[in-house]
């Protein structure tokens, strides 16, 4: 390791152990006073959302998309697959080609590292408003293609003379709902005095890590940008360990499988596992029908459906809006089966291919499922070690409900759930599954496209959130 690599190790441990800050003394009272403001996200039919110099259909296709060409549009997407109880379905599906902004500006304080996070409504959010990057901005958004006021501090992200990177890495977003979807995320450090706008707040680590066993208070886009931030360090909650194992060693000693093994099973997954995922015209969707509010399933099962919301919030960029959202139709689990193995701790990952992935396929949680199709899912069709999940009991390490995006969702929310493997569980794991070291996930989240969101949040809880109570059990 680089002495600034360790200096940067060693400065995110103090900061996770900083649970408190003079600069931020009663973060629940900032957070409430923000949500008690007059924000508004009513639902709205789909005739009022569509108006002459907003959003509408397109004649012939019926993508739904703004009349700027820009933000992001509702596309027909058909997929067809060579595995699964499913081989071909046919969805809409959020197409944003623009790569939006999710970064964090990092400061030295007392001497410990802070980060300044926003209080950000979204359209979506459950609670209205939560704490987001300190940008958090398509180009639509900082080009003020709305003709709103511009985004604030956008500059330290774009202009690299302002401050020094810490992370810099493109990753993926839900590839279930988003087709090709990407961010930048990217954490800069100023020595430079920044002011401190009053929907912004300078947070520890250690703060931060607290606020992250609240349920929807930590949006989806700090979570990515923190985890890549720790993956770069390797730092762990307590700034030394996880699972009681000391970080800042190569990610191979006492792994399972070494990394070679690890990318040659990923690469043969991709090779065997064979989707097509084409867009198509939101008019031929089998299955699917437009109706006065929504665009949904017509069984009235499925997964979501599309929404449009008009928004009231003057803390924004533009005070007033319309858009669409995809409104899941009930939370999902994403649930980690962890375990130490002599003394290092793995987690059991997936290789999931979802068809909004650049390359099919990257790793997933132990479990990834729509909790409202539990009772019309057949047993032999639920996915593997859903039940061990579901029944943990004193195995369970986290378990928080977090909100996705909320920008381009409607209270979609999700249990993260972190499950030590008791001695009844199988060692040997269907060909999609692998156990790899948390060290080993922590290298492939420094490069793009290899952790779903999903595992990216659920290390980062499992770094930050979980101080007094990690798995110690040797198997």
């Amino acid at each position: 390791m680089t002495p600034v690599l360790a200096r940067l190790t060693d400065r995110l441990a103090a900061s996770a152990r900083a649970t408190a800050s003079r600069l931020s003394p009663d973060v629940d009272a900032w957070i409430a006073e923000r949500r008690r403001r007059p924000f508004e996200s009513a639902l709205i039919t789909l005739d009022e959302l569509t108006e002459p110099d907003g959003w509408g259909f397109a004649p012939g296709t019926g993508v739904l998309g703004h009349r700027s060409g820009r933000f992001f549009t509702v596309e027909g997407m058909h997929v067809t697959t060579n595995q699964g109880p499913v081989g071909e379905w046919w969805q809409p599906v959020l197409v944003q080609r623009d790569i939006a902004i999710l970064g964090l500006i990092a400061k030295e304080f007392d001497g410990v590292l802070h980060f300044l996070l926003q209080a950000k409504m979204e359209p979506g959010n459950v609670g209205m408003v939560q704490l987001s990057p300190t940008v958090q901005a398509t180009p639509s958004n900082y080009t003020r293609v709305h003709g709103g006021r511009p985004s604030r501090y956008v500059e330290y992200f774009t202009d690299p003379a302002r401050g020094r990177v810490l992370v810099d890495v493109m990753q993926s977003e839900q590839g279930a709902w988003f087709h090709l979807k990407r961010n930048r995320n990217v954490v800069v450090e100023v020595r430079d005095d920044v002011a401190a706008h009053e929907d912004f707040l300078w947070l520890t680590l250690g703060q931060i890590g607290c606020l992250l066993q609240r349920p929807n208070v930590v949006n989806m886009d700090a979570r990515t940008v923190l985890g890549c931030l720790s993956a770069m360090a390797d730092a762990g909650a307590s700034g030394a360990e996880v699972f009681g194992e000391p970080l800042g060693d190569p990610p191979e000693p006492g792994a399972v499988h070494p990394m070679t093994e690890v990318m040659s099973w990923l690469v043969r997954r991709k090779c065997e596992h064979e989707m097509s995922a084409r867009l198509v015209p939101l008019t031929a969707l089998p299955g699917w029908r437009r109706d006065t509010d929504r665009i949904r399933p017509e069984d009235g099962a499925g997964e979501f459906s599309i929404a449009s919301v008009r928004v009231h919030a003057r803390t924004r960029e533009a005070p007033r809006w319309k858009q669409p959202l995809l409104a899941p139709h009930g939370p999902t689990l994403a649930g980690l089966v962890v375990r130490s193995v002599n003394g290092v701790p793995h987690a059991l990952v997936r290789a999931e291919a979802l068809p909004g992935y650049r390359d099919t396929i990257e790793l997933g949680p132990t479990v990834r499922f729509p909790m409202h199709a539990y009772d019309r899912t057949p047993p032999e069709h639920r996915p593997p070690f859903l039940d061990h999940l579901l029944t943990a009991g004193d195995g369970v390490r986290y378990d928080t409900v977090q909100s996705e995006e909320g920008g381009r969702f409607l209270h979609a929310e999700t249990r993260y759930l972190v499950v030590e493997a008791g001695d009844d569980f199988p060692r040997r794991v269907p060909p999609d599954f692998s156990w790899i070291s948390l060290k080993q996930l922590n290298a492939l989240q420094r490069h793009g496209h290899y952790l779903g969101i999903e595992v990216r949040s659920l290390l980062l809880c499992l770094a930050v959130a979980c101080p007094n109570d990690r798995p110690t059990r040797s198997r």
